[in-house]
Order: structure tokens, then sequence, then C-alpha cells
């Protein structure tokens, strides 16, 4: 498994999401864990509001692994806290922050997390407020790392007006079918196509590539928002071929080659896993350490109805 610079360090460039276990097994959530460490992936994702309700997947993933303490320090660790799925809004007051935290602390049963990412962004924000809590987790040792999720340029910026940590990682929706933050770019000054309309802000990869901020792909085998895979849909036809012909050529999965289309890109992001299938892990994971050609990536995203002008 490749690496990626990751703040200071660097990470694995593919992520265990858990956003799927709260219906599995103890045994099943080990199987999912040692198939992830198998594959070269020792960073795994939650969520606050993962599993339904509060803290449920988070509480799932360590009851079921109950991990040494070694074990813990060989894992990487990230969470998100933001959203209120009760009061359908979003919180990054101090207090909220704060709370969330200790709770994520809790239910996964350790005292430091690796990485905590604002999960979507609210619009009542007061940067002030993230600092403190930021900084207060920080000086605790709770936090060791902060980030970002679904955040465009200026959003990021206004927290930069109070933040003083850096900011490392921001988690976007990213596929072959579903990239606007990329497809966006390579249509600028097209005028009349919906390709070339701006609706992150402007650039936000260029702005993460520029800033040091890592992006992690997620719903990387989604075909739009929350619409299906790609894989094997026989909406897309085309991009299947393509996928088809290039897993043979180089001896993997289809799975693969779509993770492979994102960690193709100089920008050294991450994708982020959903699936609770080990195989599916395995074989997707693979995909990282497939350099796809210049021309190959250009013929899957073409394949996938982007335009090349």
């Amino acid at each position: 498994m490749k690496s990626v610079p990751f703040g200071s360090g660097a990470a694995p460039a593919v992520i265990a999401g858990m956003m799927r276990i709260p219906d599995k097994t103890d045994a099943e959530v080990r199987e999912l864990y040692d198939t992830a460490r198998a594959a070269g992936i020792d960073f795994f994702d939650h969520a606050d509001i993962y599993g339904g309700a509060m803290h449920v997947c988070e509480d799932r993933f360590a009851s079921a692994l109950r991990l040494s303490a070694a074990e813990r320090d060989e894992i990487t660790l990230q969470t998100k806290c933001g959203i209120v799925p009760s009061e359908q809004m979003f919180d990054f007051s101090y207090e909220h922050i704060v709370t969330q935290v200790e709770g994520s602390l809790k239910a996964l049963q350790t005292d430091h997390i690796d990485v905590l990412l604002l999960h979507r962004p609210d619009a009542l924000v007061e940067p002030e407020e993230v600092a403190r809590a930021f900084d207060e987790l920080s000086a605790a040792g709770k936090v060791r790392a902060f980030g970002v999720s679904n955040h465009t340029p200026r959003q990021i910026d206004l927290l930069r007006t109070a933040v003083t940590q850096p900011l490392i990682a921001n988690q976007l929706q990213l596929s072959i079918t579903h990239s606007p933050i990329i497809a966006q770019g390579v249509a600028a000054n097209m005028s009349g196509e919906e390709q070339s309309i701006v609706r992150d802000g402007g650039g936000i990869v260029e702005y993460c590539r520029i800033n040091g901020i890592t992006i992690q792909g997620w719903s990387p085998f989604q075909a739009g928002f929350f619409d299906g895979v790609f894989l094997g849909n026989p909406k897309h036809p085309e991009l299947n071929a393509v996928i088809d012909r290039l897993a043979a050529k180089y001896a993997v999965e289809p799975i693969a080659i779509a993770t492979a289309w994102i960690t193709r890109h100089p920008a050294h992001m991450q994708v982020v896993l959903g699936t609770t299938t080990p195989q599916r892990v395995a074989d997707a994971a693979a995909g990282a350490d497939v350099e796809l050609s210049r021309s190959e990536w250009y013929e899957l995203f073409r394949a996938a109805g982007h335009i090349v002008p």
C-alpha cells in the first residue's frame, strides 16, 4: 500500500470507513479490520452520527475489537462532528465540539483521537468558537490533528482566521462519475456547459494542493449523490468496458481501477472505502498500487461522460 503525505507525516492511500458496521457481529468487525490491516490499511474513519444514533459505530468498532494499547498505537482513528440529525442542523459551537469529542473518546475506548474533522459546513460558524475548542482539545492531548469535510476554499479560509492548528484533511465526495471538483477545472471557460459551473467556491483541489491539505474521497464507487454504484451498472456501459479492460491489463478487480483513478491524481488523495465486505476491501485496496498512465486516466474520465475539450 503506497503512502500519501498527511500533515507532518504520511498515511495510507486507502482508508477503511466504518459507517456501515452497526449490525455487524464482533467476528465480522474483526474480519473486516484484519483484512484492512493485511491490505496495508491502518487508518479507520468514523463519525459521531454513524449508525443511526450518536456514537453507535464508534462503540461497535471498539467493543468488537477490544484493541490492546499496543494495537491502538498502530492505527489512526479519525472521527467527525458537527451534524445534529435530531434537529436537522449543524453545530460548530465550542460546547458541541467538545461534548462530541468526549463522546467519541468514550465510545472508541481511547484516550485520544488522531484526526478530528468538522463534518459539514455550519452556516452559523464562529471561527473563534472552533479555535477555542481545538485549542483546548489539542492542549489536553485528546485530539492530535484537525481537518474538515465537505468544505470550500473560502470556508476553510474563514476557519483559519482564528484556528491556529493546521487543517490537514478535507473529505469530499469523489468518484470517476461524480467528480465536479476535478471536472469543472477541465471545462473552465466553456460557456453554457454544465461541467464548467463552479460549485465549490473555486478550485478546491488546487486549494488543497497549495495548502498541504489531503483530500479524502468518499463514496469512491458511487455514480452520483447516493444513487448506486457505477461498477457493473448497465447505465454506464462505456465506462465499465474501459474499467474491465484495464482491470484485465493490470490483473486486478474492476473496483481496483476505480480506486486507482483517484490515487493516480498528483494531489495524493486518499480513498475512503465504505464497504463492509472484506474481499471488496482487499480488492479495492490493491488499486492504490496501480499506476494508471495519463492516457488511461483521461480515457476513464471521458468514458464517465466528462468533457475533455
